[in-house]
């Protein structure tokens, strides 16, 4: 899911946290569609509807 195995893991000279931190945020996105995919899959169709 996301970036190729080893992508920012395979660089030996790469500490722990600089890993991290070469990554940012760019797997937001994939955890966003992942949690709205769980959500939008176990919650029932009337709970959609907006209160007014």
């Amino acid at each position: 899911m996301g970036l190729p195995t080893g992508h920012v893991t395979d660089i030996p000279a790469l500490s722990r946290s600089a890993q991290l931190k070469a990554l940012g945020n760019g797997v937001m996105p994939q955890q966003a569609v992942h949690a709205l995919n769980l959500l939008l899959t176990t919650m029932p169709v009337g709970d959609l509807t907006a209160a007014a």
